[in-house]
């Protein structure tokens, strides 16, 4: 019965989003609003009334930005993308399985992610600067079997996005979109270096509608091409064209460094991807994680402090630009801390092993030897599930960059062993490379976080909130 009503309200749903794609051409302020309206009938009460007319009353501003930012996509984007986009990332995954996934922490007890990423493979077709990718080779993959079996089980708690990264996801190409193809009530996001966009994965994006990408960039040509090698800057350059020409979904994945963080947020970096077509563009804090890694790149603090402020005015409601950003250190206070662990989202590499995060190489559980459920109840995800928030600060999620004692603490109490891929490596060692950093932060944090108040959200996923719900 269950299912029955829920394929009879994503059809419903379907209906009534082509109704609004129709009525853009006539009037975009009421196709916008009906969506509004589609979203409340759908979501009920998880919002308040006044989130949903304070959406109402932006997007009857016409000078607003993110009506502009709306305009602009609906003007650009492929209509069938926009409908599998709105279908798979809104009514599934933000309407329907939200629900779902809400009842399914209360029922298991444990975290229940809203999303799963996962590496179809090792291997990638560049060989950049301290990538363990290069030196690793084509040495394991997931076969789609397995990729299949992790999708079929996410759904059925209610996981309906699933992101790709590796090595480089597109040497898979056609299991990535025999993957889209089977399972079309997703949405797929791929993590790509972007050398491998052509028009036939274009037109194939197209055909099926579920899969966005973010194209990693470091900077301009001189900067990119050092790391990543001689061409690779102008090689992403064609692949935005492309990409933007089919109307497709995409945005940068940047890295950042001491060494590039003032140019990848400045406006002339940002006014060049914007006009090349992308949509967002998300942020990840450089991790010292593996044997080789260089703590000297990881920001200072006055670096740290101008990112949080930055990104903030980057995708202001006012001024900043139209482009939609996300840091995903920084921007810990907007979802509660961290989101690893599965109470958000958890990894699982090419080997199988489910790993809290992508940047935590420590699992106890395999895909080829338990299901998504077990591998969520073994000991290091229930470490996070009975520890999270790691820190009351959200300015400080991590266990390991700004928390290193406590990441030391539940790898040793679980049992996990390091997964890394290349050269094994201890907690102690990891976290040791982030104590001086993390002492120093600390003092930055919780004067920033002392400023104002903080408003406690309507829900919370931690174990300890549930209690009061």
């Amino acid at each position: 019965m269950d299912t029955l009503k829920h394929k009879a309200e994503r059809a419903a749903f379907g209906v009534a989003i082509d109704g609004a794609l129709k009525y853009v051409r006539r009037d975009r302020e009421q196709a916008l609003l009906k969506i509004v309206d589609l979203a409340e009938k759908f979501m009920g009460d998880t919002f308040t009334e006044e989130n949903y007319n304070s959406v109402r009353n932006m997007i009857q501003d016409p000078d607003n930005k993110w009506v502009q930012y709306a305009y602009r996509a609906l003007d650009e984007l492929d209509p069938h993308v926009i409908k599998m986009t709105a279908l798979n990332l809104g009514f599934e995954a933000f309407l329907h399985g939200t629900k779902t996934i809400r009842k399914m922490r209360e029922v298991h007890q444990c975290n229940i992610p809203w999303l799963i990423l996962m590496d179809p493979t090792t291997a990638c077709n560049l060989h950049c600067t301290g990538c363990w990718a290069a030196e690793y080779g084509n040495r394991m993959n997931l076969s789609f079997d397995d990729m299949d079996r992790i999708v079929t089980q996410g759904k059925e708690l209610g996981v309906y996005f699933y992101m790709l990264t590796g090595g480089e996801p597109l040497v898979r190409k056609a299991d990535v979109i025999r993957l889209c193809e089977k399972h079309n009530d997703c949405e797929f996001f791929a993590y790509t270096n972007g050398t491998l966009v052509d028009q036939a994965f274009c037109d194939d994006m197209k055909r099926v509608g579920n899969l966005m990408l973010a194209i990693s960039l470091e900077g301009f040509t001189d900067v990119n091409d050092l790391r990543r090698g001689a061409g690779v800057f102008d090689k992403v350059m064609h692949a935005f064209d492309l990409l933007k020409a089919n109307g497709l979904i995409f945005g940068t994945s940047i890295c950042y460094t001491r060494a590039n963080i003032e140019t990848v947020t400045s406006d002339e970096f940002l006014d060049m991807i914007i006009e090349k077509g992308c949509r967002y563009s998300l942020y990840f804090h450089y991790m010292p994680v593996g044997n080789e890694a260089a703590p000297d790149l990881l920001p200072t603090m006055e670096q740290r402090k101008y990112m949080l402020h930055r990104v903030r005015e980057i995708r202001g409601l006012t001024g900043g630009k139209q482009l939609f950003c996300m840091d995903f250190q920084n921007d810990g206070e907007f979802v509660g801390g961290c989101i690893a662990g599965g109470r958000n989202y958890f990894h699982i590499n090419a080997n199988g092993d489910c790993e809290p995060c992508v940047f935590i190489h420590y699992s106890g559980a395999n895909i080829h030897e338990c299901s998504i459920l077990e591998a969520l109840k073994q000991p290091l995800f229930m470490a996070y599930y009975n520890n999270q928030p790691f820190n009351e600060n959200h300015l400080r999620p991590c266990p390991m960059l700004e928390n290193p004692e406590i990441l030391q603490r539940i790898v040793k109490e679980s049992g996990a062993k390091s997964t890394d891929l290349q050269s094994p490596e201890s907690a102690e060692h990891l976290c040791a490379k982030c104590e001086h950093y993390a002492q120093e932060w600390a003092v930055c944090a919780d004067e920033i976080w002392n400023e104002k108040q903080h408003k406690q959200p309507r829900y919370e996923n931690y174990k300890r909130c549930r209690k009061n719900q």
